[in-house]
């Protein structure tokens, strides 16, 4: 008789934005049947629902809370905008002290046509608005550098360096680094970069996907593990070498995987987490 492996879920971790058709309650059950260990909530999907209670609802299916998502935005041509965004970076750190998630994501934000350097002042100016807020509440901040191609409307911070730059800036252990391989698995520093942020105590969050080719939809054609050209499992070593012991989060948005069969999806996730991981 062949014996089947066993597959170590501990350190798995799906974001509800990888399984969008499913609403949370959904998410909830079938990631604990399966064996996940973790979810990283979105704010969509608390939309409608008591916090506090969904919360408690996920830990009571076996699931950890690893983070929320997302905040961020700061950058605006308005300074009314602007304060907008940090009232509503300020809510969403009471909503994940409520959900009972540690670290709040952020995508930091950018503005078309504005230049990338006052983005990035007001990236900085929006962080120290909300930190007190943060540290108050016990909740961390996970900056998130984006792929360059999303510096024009989404992140001008795009390497990790940039971000650990920002982060060792405020020198707060409530001020981190959100590591994705989507995003930086290009960079030539990267390897570098994750040692220093490990170093610096910033490494907060881990997560994956491939980087398919080609890529159809640089939003929402990600890859499984495997699928691409990203070598996960050597990142994953330099990230466990700078100090990261946390979850492995899966964040794929993908138009083809969310039209499939949801189940057979999460199979496939399992699978490649433990060929590919």
């Amino acid at each position: 008789m062949m014996t089947v492996p066993i597959i170590d879920l501990s350190k798995l971790c799906i974001h509800t934005a990888t399984t969008k058709p499913w609403n949370i309650e959904a998410a909830a059950q079938y990631y604990a049947r399966v064996g996940v260990a973790g979810m990283s909530v979105w704010q969509d999907a608390l939309e409608g629902r008591n916090t506090g209670k969904t919360g408690r609802m996920l830990r009571d299916c076996g699931l950890q809370v690893v983070s929320y998502v997302r905040g961020g935005f700061f950058p605006a041509a308005e300074a009314r905008d602007r304060l907008t965004a940090i009232d509503d970076n300020r809510k969403m750190i009471d909503e994940a002290a409520e959900l009972g998630a540690p670290l709040l994501v952020l995508v930091c934000g950018a503005v078309p046509g504005q230049t990338l350097e006052l983005s990035r002042r007001q990236i900085e100016d929006g962080i120290a608005a909300i930190l007190p807020h943060a540290e108050k509440a016990d909740i961390r901040l996970g900056i998130e550098p984006l792929h360059p191609m999303y510096a024009d409307s989404r992140s001008a911070v795009n390497t990790l360096r940039q971000a650990n730059d920002l982060a060792e800036k405020f020198d707060s252990r409530h001020l981190g680094v959100v590591h994705d391989v989507y995003h930086l698995w290009w960079d030539p520093d990267l390897r570098a970069e994750t040692e220093r942020c490990g170093q610096s105590g910033n490494l907060f969050a881990f997560h994956i996907c491939d980087w398919k080719i080609p890529t159809e939809d640089f939003l929402l054609d990600r890859g499984l593990m495997g699928e691409g050209c990203i070598d996960i499992k050597q990142i994953r070593g330099w990230v466990e070498s700078a100090g990261f012991n946390g979850f492995n989060e899966v964040e794929i948005f993908s138009k083809k995987y969310w039209e499939m069969d949801q189940n057979t999806f999460l199979d496939m996730i399992v699978e490649a987490y433990r060929n590919h991981v």
